[in-house]
C-alpha cells in the first residue's frame, strides 16, 4: 500500500535537493513522476518553467504548480489514468491546504501512489503552517531532514531577517525569500534572536 510522507526541516537542510535525488531515482528506473511546488513560490520563473523546483546546489526541474485553489487530486488522477504515476513529489507542502493534503492522503490511499511531501514545519515565529500541520497529523511516514546552525547545533527554527540582518518579529506568516530574508537557526539561538 503506498504512503503519504511529509519531509520536514528548517531553511537550507536540502529538502528541494533531496525530492530532485528521489525525483532522479525513480526516474532512472524507467518510473514516471509528477512533481508539484507551490504557485506563490515565483522567484524562479513563470509557471512550470524549468526552475519551477531548485535547489541550492543547483539541481533543478520542471514542476507543476499548486495554489489554493487546485484540485491536486484531480489534476493527479487525471494524469495517472492517461499514463501511470509511480510517484507525487511536492515542494514547498508547508504552502498546501488542510483539504490538499487530505487529498494526498487519498491519492496513497484510493490511487495507491506513494505522495512524498517535502516542507518547512514551522514559520519565523515558531508557529505551525496550516499545511504542515495536518502532514504532521495525518502522514504515514514522518522524516525530520537535518539543518545546521551556525553554533553547530541543530538547525529547528528559521528566522525572518531585514535588510540589515536584525531580527523580524511581525508580520504575515508567508514572505518568500531566500538566504536575503531567512537563516536556519537551533531553538536558543533562535529565542535569543527574538528575545524570548
Amino acid at each position: 500500500m503506498a504512503k503519504l510522507y511529509f519531509y520536514y526541516a528548517s531553511m537550507n537542510a536540502g529538502k528541494s535537493a533531496t525530492l530532485l535525488q528521489a525525483n532522479f531515482n525513480y526516474n532512472e528506473r524507467g518510473m514516471r513522476t509528477m512533481l508539484w511546488t507551490a504557485a506563490l513560490d515565483s522567484r524562479s520563473g513563470g509557471l512550470d518553467d524549468a526552475y519551477a523546483i531548485e535547489s541550492r546546489i543547483g539541481l533543478h526541474a520542471s514542476a507543476h504548480r499548486f495554489a489554493p485553489e487546485t484540485d491536486l487530486y484531480a489534476r493527479v488522477s487525471a494524469a495517472h489514468a492517461a499514463e501511470p504515476l509511480s510517484c507525487i513529489l511536492i515542494d514547498e507542502a508547508q504552502f498546501l491546504t488542510a483539504g490538499q493534503v487530505w487529498q494526498c492522503a487519498h491519492l496513497a490511499d484510493k490511487a495507491n501512489i506513494p505522495v512524498l511531501c517535502y516542507g518547512l514545519r514551522t514559520d519565523f515565529q515558531g508557529a505551525l503552517f496550516p499545511g504542515s500541520a495536518v502532514l504532521l497529523g495525518i502522514a504515514d511516514t514522518l522524516v525530520e531532514l537535518k539543518g545546521v546552525c551556525h553554533c553547530g547545533r541543530k538547525a529547528s527554527m528559521n528566522l525572518r531577517v531585514d535588510a540589515t540582518g536584525g531580527a523580524v518579529s511581525e508580520g504575515a506568516q508567508t514572505e518568500i525569500g531566500g538566504n536575503e530574508r531567512y537563516v536556519a537557526l537551533c531553538r536558543k539561538h533562535f529565542s535569543e534572536a527574538l528575545g524570548h
